[in-house]
């Protein structure tokens, strides 16, 4: 087991193992097989082989943990690209399972999308983890309720003959556990495995990457277990403790030197990732001197630091750093709202590459937007429908068939219902008294005179969600509202941020934002944390260093704190020479505190 901390080289460290193999001891090169994460990992890890060999047609196999296991599945079941279910496909059968069991409808727009996904996650993470589904408690979703729901899902994709991702490793699992003669055949094939990002790795790929190694063992695993930071796909640091448990023959080995940031940056890092207790212990030296010291920024507002950091690219542009080798880092694409704004505004290149959150797509959004055209007068029936119920008011979807709907239409279909009536003509008044507020005092009276607060704190609940994941998108909404005067200036507004969002989309997986000059000059990188593993740059930001935003709010058990440090860790690491960590003392007119890895960066 190599322990390969930041900027250490495992990539050559594995091309050169493989080298290694087939020139001192003539280990044919078809006998050997090296498994990553992502296709772009495994073409980049066949490219340094290339390379170190001479550009030689060595025939080594590379690919990932699917790729690899579903082509033994192809080959032992004869399935093709017919047998596998799309996420699409997934979240559909899903819906349907939910449906026929009485469920609340789920929508697939919007929350309901997002309430399929998290399902989705769920279910994957009990096939991750090879867990046995019933004794799986579901704290989220009742145990009873997901079990019900994850055997119906699993029946139907039988009776289709459909595969998922997960599938994939667990069907291979259960292929070798059953077949020892086919295992026997792959265990000939590939008789030298190399696993890269093996911190990454979750309990169903590592059982099966064990039983493909026996009975000789000749297993090379590199990884950082201070980089595991996929626990959501059922990766964990623990399977690296359980390696050498596992292997107690195995030599361990640590590649002790970052070629990549300065002395500040390695050590700063190190003194956070201490804090964690369940670690391989490692000293690290820089092979770069000291460099300079990690610069801590207090701002006032995420408008302040936008404008903070749009300078320090301007000026570090203006002293020769390349947009290319700037990085803005944050917990959560929303993060990055005001930033891009202020970009986009100054014609500052940048890439942008996961799609960004607008706030206006959220669901919380579209309510408050569809409460003010009603409160314009504009009655289309996808207003009522979106609001009618948010807080319940027992209005039926039979009671709004036509394309627009009237209070008079309402009251009409509940003529023998008294109560119904003055649910009507409350939700009538409501309407006129938001009228001719300004946006925030309407939003206002939406949260508190009308009921909407209440409405989320019971829609949280419900969800088995923290009802702060929902106010928070709601106080944004709301704060940013300030700006303007009247309900017309809003719907202008939320127009022209719309177009900002879209502007900063990418097409084709790297598009520049609107402040891109000229189409071939790159950008500076805005990314989420997760998004920034495995690159580096010369000049890196983390914005919003926040206790609610790092550690991320949702993060209460011992083990998220340490997966939350984990990913701060591998923030800070991308830096090669300049590291700038920004904290706000308030957000939507909340006060905010720095976070504690912040603190922790001070303490020796």
């Amino acid at each position: 087991m190599v322990l390969a901390g930041p900027g250490s080289g495992k990539t050559l460290t594995i091309a050169k193992r493989i080298e290694y193999l087939i020139t001192k001891y003539k280990v044919r090169p078809e006998e050997i097989l090296v498994i990553t994460f992502t296709k772009y990992a495994a073409n980049e890890m066949k490219k340094r082989f290339r390379k170190v060999m001479g550009d030689a047609g060595f025939p080594v196999t590379f690919g990932t943990f699917h790729g690899i296991y579903y082509g033994i599945l192809k080959w032992a079941y004869k399935l093709n690209q017919t047998n596998l279910l799309s996420d699409r496909e997934k979240y559909e059968l899903i819906r349907q399972a939910a449906a026929r069991m009485d469920w609340e409808e789920i929508d697939d727009t919007g929350e309901g999308k997002d309430y399929l996904q998290e399902l989705a996650a769920e279910i994957g993470n009990v096939k991750n983890n090879c867990y046995d589904v019933e004794d799986y408690e579901s704290l989220r979703y009742g145990v009873q309720r997901f079990r019900e729901l994850f055997l119906a899902y699993e029946e139907e994709k039988k009776r289709l003959r459909k595969i998922d991702f997960e599938d994939m490793i667990l069907m291979c699992r259960d292929l070798f556990q059953k077949r020892p003669d086919i295992l026997k055949k792959w265990q000939e094939k590939f008789r030298y495995i190399l696993v890269d990002e093996f911190q990454d790795v979750n309990q169903a790929q590592y059982d099966v990457a064990r039983m493909l190694a026996a009975p000789e063992d000749n297993l090379f695993v590199v990884g950082d277990d201070d980089q595991s930071i996929y626990g959501f796909r059922g990766a964990k640091p623990g399977i690296m403790k359980e390696f050498m448990k596992d292997y107690k023959d195995a030599k361990q080995i640590l590649l002790d030197v970052n070629y990549r940031s300065t002395a500040h940056v390695v050590n700063g890092a190190l003194r956070v990732i201490g804090h964690n207790l369940e670690r391989y212990d490692k000293k690290i030296a820089a092979s770069k001197g000291k460099g300079e010291t990690i610069h801590i920024q207090e701002v006032k507002d995420p408008v302040e630091e936008g404008e903070y950091v749009m300078k320090k690219i301007q000026e570090s542009h203006a002293q020769g750093v390349p947009y290319e080798e700037m990085a803005v880092l944050y917990r959560t694409s929303l993060d990055a709202r005001a930033l891009s704004e202020v970009m986009a505004e100054h014609q500052i290149p940048f890439e942008m590459k996961e799609k960004p959150v607008s706030l206006y797509e959220h669901f919380i959004g579209t309510d408050i937007m569809s409460y003010f055209h009603l409160a314009k007068g504009d009655c289309e029936r996808k207003y009522f429908l979106q609001v009618a119920n948010r807080p319940k008011r027992y209005i039926s979807r039979e009671s709004m068939e036509d394309s627009h709907v009237s209070y008079e239409s309402l009251r009409n279909f509940y003529c023998d219902k008294d109560w119904m009536m003055d649910r009507i003509d409350q939700l009538e008044w409501d309407m006129k008294m938001i009228r001719d507020k300004t946006p925030f005092a309407a939003i206002q009276y939406i949260r508190k005179g009308i009921g909407y607060d209440e409405f989320l704190r019971e829609y949280a609940a419900y969800r088995g969600i923290q009802e702060e994941e929902l106010t928070v998108v709601l106080d944004e909404i709301q704060q940013n509202s300030k700006a303007c005067q009247t309900i017309d200036e809003w719907f202008a507004h939320v127009e022209c941020y719309k177009a900002a969002m879209e502007e900063t989309r990418l097409s084709k997986g790297n598009r520049l934002g609107e402040g891109s000059v000229n189409e071939d000059e790159k950008g500076v990188s805005l990314l989420t944390m997760h998004g920034a593993k495995g690159l580096e740059y010369e000049l890196v930001f983390i914005i919003e260093g926040n206790e609610g935003s790092i550690p991320y709010r949702k993060a209460k058990m011992k083990e998220d704190l340490e997966e939350e440090r984990r990913l701060f860790y591998v923030a800070m690491t991308r830096a090669k020479s300049k590291l700038i960590i920004c904290y706000v003392k308030e957000k939507n007119g909340k006060d905010l505190s720095p976070s504690r890895f912040i603190e922790e960066l001070f303490v020796r």
